[in-house]
C-alpha cells in the first residue's frame, strides 16, 4: 500500500482538506521532555551535534501531537559554525558570535563543512528511519542575509543595522560573504536531502528589515543561487521560502527565487495571501501570539486562516516559531480545529 505525505501533496499544487499542519519550532521550550533533554545535553550545541538527542527532541512532538510533517531539528548558525566562527548560546541572549570584520570574509574555509555538520547529516539518517511513514520529513537552513547579520552584528539586534551598514559601506565583501553562505548552504541542504529529508525551508527571519534594492541584491540573488545549486542534483524536491515581514516583496518573490511554496508571516493581509497562493503553496501563518492566549483569539485566528486559504494548496502553520510560554492544551485545540474543519 503506498503510503501518502499529505504535506508533499500540498507542495506538489494539490488542494487537501483539512490542510495538513505542523510548527515551527515544534520542537522546543515550551514542551517539558525537551527541558528534559536539553537539560542532559550539557549546552544547545551540544544538543544540536548529538544525532541520539537531535533526533529525540525532533521525534517528541510527532510522539505528542502527530504533526503530519517533522522538521530536523538543529539551527541556522551551524553554517557559520563550520566556517570556523566562534558560537555560543547563552540563555536570555541566544546565540553570541565574534563579530566578522571585512577583511575577514576571504579568509573563511569551506573546507570541513560536511565533516563539522556529519551529526546533523546522520540525525536526518535517524529520522527518515524512526518517523512514521506517513509523516514528511523537513530539512532546512538559515537563509544567507540572516545568517550573515548575526554573523555581523555578532548577536541578534532589533533591526540588524549593523549588517545593513556593513553592506552599504563593504558591498563587494558582502556579495563575497552572501556568495559564500549561499554555496555552502546549497551543499548542505543537498546532503540533508540525500539523507532522507522529503522538502527543505529555507528561513530569511530578518528580510523584512531591507529596502527594495537590498531585499534584491541581500535577499532574492543569494536565494535563486541556493535554489538553482539544490535543483541541479535533485530538481523535484519542493523547497519553502519564508522571507518573514517581506511585506509588499512577497509578490515576486516566487517567481525570483524559484522556490516551490511561500511560508507567509501573520501580517500577510489576506486579499494578498490569495494572491500569491493563486501562484502556488503557501504556509502560514497563525500569530504565534494567539496560540499564547488561546481561547477565542486562537479559534478566530484559525478560522480565519481556513476560510481563506483552505481551498487551495495550504500547509498549517505559525507565521513564525512557537514561543515558550505557550500551554501545550493551546496547541492541542489548534490541531483539533484544523483537523476537525468542514466546508
Amino acid at each position: 500500500m503506498t503510503i501518502e505525505r499529505k504535506m508533499l501533496k500540498v507542495l506538489q499544487g494539490e488542494s487537501v482538506f483539512p490542510p495538513p499542519i505542523w510548527m515551527m519550532r515544534q520542537a522546543g521550550r515550551y514542551l517539558p521532555e525537551y527541558r528534559e533533554t536539553r537539560k542532559q545535553a550539557g549546552s544547545f550545541l551540544d544538543l544540536c551535534y548529538n544525532p541520539d538527542l537531535a533526533v529525540e527532541v525532533t521525534m517528541q512532538p510527532i510522539r505528542r501531537f502527530g504533526f503530519d510533517a517533522s522538521i530536523l531539528f538543529s539551527d541556522i548558525l551551524v553554517i557559520p559554525h563550520a566556517l570556523g566562527r566562534d558560537l555560543r548560546f547563552e540563555e536570555g541572549r541566544g546565540p553570541l558570535m565574534t563579530p566578522i570584520e571585512a577583511h575577514e570574509v576571504e579568509r573563511l574555509d569551506a573546507s570541513p563543512l560536511h565533516d563539522h555538520l556529519a551529526p546533523v547529516y546522520e540525525t536526518v539518517r535517524r529520522l527518515r528511519a524512526e518517523l512514521p511513514p506517513e509523516t514528511t520529513l523537513i530539512g532546512f537552513c538559515g537563509a544567507p542575509w540572516t545568517v550573515a547579520t548575526y554573523m555581523i552584528a555578532g548577536h541578534g539586534t532589533p533591526d540588524q543595522a549593523p549588517a545593513r551598514l556593513f553592506g552599504y559601506r563593504h558591498p563587494a565583501e558582502m556579495r563575497k560573504l552572501l556568495a559564500l553562505l549561499a554555496d555552502c548552504s546549497a551543499d548542505y541542504l543537498i546532503r540533508q536531502i540525500k539523507a532522507g529529508a522529503d522538502c527543505v525551508q529555507i528561513f530569511d527571519s530578518w528580510s523584512g528589515v531591507l529596502d527594495e534594492t537590498s531585499f534584491e541584491a541581500f535577499c532574492v540573488q543569494p536565494m535563486k543561487r541556493i535554489v538553482d545549486k539544490v535543483r541541479m542534483v535533485h530538481p523535484n524536491v519542493p523547497i519553502i521560502g519564508f522571507p518573514k515581514g517581506a511585506g509588499a516583496l512577497y509578490e515576486g518573490y516566487r517567481g525570483k527565487t524559484g522556490v516551490t511554496a511561500l511560508g507567509l508571516d501573520w501580517s500577510v493581509p489576506w486579499s494578498q495571501a490569495r494572491r500569491l497562493q493563486a501562484k502556488g503553496p503557501v504556509q502560514g501563518n497563525l500569530d504565534p501570539l494567539r496560540l499564547v492566549v488561546g481561547g477565542e483569539a486562537l479559534r478566530e485566528g484559525v478560522a480565519a486562516i481556513l476560510d481563506n486559504l483552505a481551498g487551495g494548496p495550504l500547509i498549517f502553520n505559525l507565521g513564525h516559531g512557537i514561543t515558550p510560554p505557550t500551554p501545550i492544551d493551546h496547541v492541542e485545540a489548534m490541531i483539533a480545529q484544523v483537523r476537525g474543519a468542514t466546508r
